[in-house]
């Protein structure tokens, strides 16, 4: 079968972890590609040269130029739409879609039945409710997997040899924008919270992006009861004909919910009398944590495995079965009675809050790059958990300022310091704060670059300075 794309002239906007893949799977197809980046360094050299040997014309360094005969522009997520590549494009009349796009129409070509897709998006909570689904869904007999935004390329899944039953799939603000044709069989907006809104302008239009996921759902659209603007774009989605609102609610579930009873996870959706009937799906203690958001993914991956019709017993061993990711809420030690955990993924305020409301007392470290957020209602919220404060990064000053507006009676060390050792620093500061049965907690509420590559590094730094707090302390003893 030939494809689409066999022949036509392709620019790729960006290299990284989703352009290379792209670059690489439009090449096979038989597309002209060529790969455009604006940065220029060891690492995009590397991954150029090895296009290249494909026969993908790479060029660094230059990423506004749109390439002379460019027929389409497929880009990778990092990509603002107010790009100059893609302003070019929509002057020569060239169409921009994603990375997940493309994927999503490749599956027609490849002479089989395609795999439907439950998606999850949402503000925070996707990777860890997508691997939650996989597991839940593994525990079925389902052939599946857990891809996108994942860090798994769909192209890899899609172009692939293995056929599989169903795939659990999470996907960025950033990529439901450029696919517009995407068609789940049932999705979940988690949550909605400001975020990346230097990217898309506005919360309206981030909230908008986010509620792409919900176009043309087949099933089920899967809403937060607590977070009535879920539900809304649910409302504002244009569905197939029977898909179904489900909502998922910390509390007692009503018809066509799932929720919690007596630390019982139920379900009152997909029962046969929804009005009178509900379905033990698992325990609260099955569960990795018992934090309040942790319960809420986990009820959300179940409503989307019993939307493609999982029995209750694979609810429960797949989210018994589950482990979360490094840097989400990870116990590191416990010292002098004093713990210490890694939450280095809470990445912006909404996250940071959940986080915080799982302990107390806390000594909060924080701080890194705002990405234009303010912290008046984190800091609100969370004031009366809060033993101390320990701020580094490059806008720490916005975590302070809000301090002093709302926990003035909190202590709180300001380091003034953005390098990799400040987080040593931090740790021995957040030491000084803590008492017996505390939580020294990195929930930055900020993104990891002004310091660090990512916030997989700063949390490795983080839990290295709090092992040679441990190896101090055994070699006093």
């Amino acid at each position: 079968m030939t494809s689409e794309y066999a022949g036509r002239r392709i620019t790729v906007a960006g290299l990284g972890v989703s352009g290379v893949p792209a670059a690489r799977a439009l090449r096979g197809l038989g597309a002209q590609v060529t790969v455009v980046n604006g940065s220029d360094g060891e690492r995009q050299r590397a991954e150029a040269a090895d296009l290249e040997a494909l026969g993908v014309t790479v060029r660094l360094g230059d990423g506004d130029t749109l390439p002379e005969g460019t027929e389409l522009v497929v880009t990778t997520p990092g990509w603002k739409p107010t790009s100059p590549l893609f302003q070019a494009a929509a002057r020569a009349g060239v169409q921009v879609i994603g990375d997940v796009e493309v994927a999503w129409r490749l599956r027609a070509e490849q002479g089989r039945t395609p795999a439907p897709w439950l998606a999850v998006t949402g503000t925070n909570g996707k990777t860890t409710t997508v691997r939650m689904l996989a597991a839940i869904l593994e525990a079925a007999g389902l052939r599946t997997a857990a891809v996108g935004n994942i860090g798994v390329s769909l192209f890899d899944v899609v172009l692939g040899e293995t056929e599989y039953d169903v795939l659990a799939v999470e996907l960025s603000s950033y990529q439901l924008h450029w696919a517009p044709s995407l068609r789940a069989h049932s999705a979940t907006v988690l949550n909605l919270a400001p975020d990346h809104l230097d990217w898309h302008g506005s919360m309206e239009a981030y909230a908008a992006d986010k509620g792409r996921i919900y176009e043309g759902n087949e099933v089920a659209c899967v809403y937060n009861v607590a977070d009535p603007a879920t539900e809304d774009l649910v409302r504002a989605a244009d569905v197939a004909e029977g898909c179904r609102a489900i909502g998922f609610t910390l509390g007692a579930p009503g018809p066509s919910q799932l929720g919690v009873v007596d630390g019982i996870l139920v379900d009152r959706a997909f029962v046969p009398n929804r009005q009178r009937q509900a379905q033990e799906l698992a325990e609260v203690a099955d569960l990795a944590s018992d934090a309040p958001h942790n319960i809420a993914n986990a009820l959300a991956a179940a409503a989307l495995a019993r939307a493609y019709g999982v029995p209750a017993t694979a609810v429960r061993d797949g989210l018994r079965a589950f482990r979360p990711e490094p840097h989400r809420m990870e116990p590191v030690a416990t010292v002098d009675r004093v713990h210490f955990v890694d939450d280095s993924k809470a990445t912006n305020t909404h996250a940071a809050q959940a986080s915080l409301a799982a302990y107390r007392p806390v000594v909060w470290i924080a701080g890194g790059l705002a990405k234009g957020a303010t912290f008046d209602e984190l800091v609100s919220a969370s004031a009366e958990r809060l033993r101390g404060v320990v701020l580094i990064g490059a806008d720490r000053t916005l975590i302070r300022e809000a301090l002093e507006r709302h926990a003035p009676h909190v202590p709180v060390v300001d380091l003034d310091r953005t390098d990799t050792g400040a987080m040593s620093a931090a740790v021995q500061a957040a030491v000084g704060l803590a008492e017996p049965g505390d939580t020294v907690l990195l929930a930055p509420a900020c993104a990891s670059m002004d310091m660090f590559t990512n916030y997989n590094k700063r949390g490795e730094a983080f839990a290295d300075a709090v092992h040679a707090l441990v190896a101090g302390r055994a070699e006093h003893e």
